[in-house]
C-alpha cells in the first residue's frame, strides 16, 4: 500500500493528475484535478490510497492526510465508493460535511451526486461522532489560484463536475450562472459551480 507520492505533477485533466515519480507516470484520481494546477511541473507531495479490484487498480490522491482520512473514513460507509467519496471531497466545505453528519443533517447530504436519503441516512449512521480525529482546520482554506485567463476554464470545470458524477442536466442549470462568475481559474470556476449545485 502506498502512503504518498512525491514527484512531479505533469498533467491535469478534469478526471484526474499524472504524478512523475523518477520518470514513471502515475494517474491519480482527485476530487478536484484542477487545485493542483499551481502545483504543476513542481514536485509535490501527494497523498494516496490504492484501491485494487477484480480487473482494476487505481490511485486516489490527496492534498494532505486529512483529506485522506476522510475519504478513507466514507470508503468505510456501506453503499459509498471511492468515486462517491471523492464526490463528496470536491465539495470546499469538508467542514460543513462533517457537522452535517454530526447534527444529522441528511438534507445537505443530499445533494451530492449518487447520494440519495437511504445512503446519507447511512452516512450519518455509520459516521456520526467518529470524526473528531480528521483535522477539519487542514480541510479548509484551499488556496486561491490568481491567473491571468479566466472564462477560458469555464469548459474545464464543467466536465469536472460530469467528471465528478453530476449529470448533464445539473450542470447545464448553473453553467449560465457560471457565464457571469468571473473566476481567475478552473479551480476558481469549478468550485463556484459545487457551491451553486450544494445551494
Amino acid at each position: 500500500m502506498y502512503e504518498y507520492l512525491r514527484g512531479v505533477i505533469t498533467e491535469v485533466t478534469p478526471y484526474y493528475i499524472v504524478v512523475d515519480v523518477n520518470g514513471v507516470g502515475y494517474q491519480v484520481y482527485v476530487a478536484n484535478p484542477f487545485k493542483y494546477e499551481e502545483d504543476e511541473h513542481v514536485e509535490q507531495k501527494v497523498f494516496v490510497y490504492q484501491a485494487v479490484r477484480d480487473n482494476d487498480i487505481s490511485l486516489y490522491g490527496f492534498k494532505n492526510s486529512s483529506e485522506k482520512q476522510l475519504f478513507l473514513k466514507l470508503l468505510d460507509v456501506s453503499g459509498i465508493g471511492p468515486k462517491s467519496a471523492l464526490a463528496i471531497l470536491a465539495n470546499d466545505d469538508n467542514r460543513g460535511l462533517i457537522n452535517a453528519i454530526n447534527s444529522d443533517d441528511d438534507g445537505y447530504l443530499t445533494k451530492f451526486p449518487g447520494i440519495g436519503k437511504k445512503t446519507a441516512k447511512q452516512i450519518i449512521l455509520d459516521l456520526k461522532g467518529k470524526l473528531s480525529d480528521v483535522d477539519s482546520d487542514m480541510l479548509t482554506g484551499q488556496d486561491n489560484l490568481d491567473l491571468n485567463a479566466s472564462s477560458p476554464y469555464l469548459k474545464e470545470s464543467l466536465e469536472a463536475l460530469r467528471a465528478l458524477g453530476y449529470t448533464k442536466t445539473e450542470v447545464k442549470r448553473i453553467s449560465k450562472k457560471l457565464e457571469k462568475y468571473d473566476g481567475k481559474s478552473t479551480d476558481d470556476y469549478l468550485r463556484q459551480g459545487l457551491r451553486l449545485l450544494m445551494s
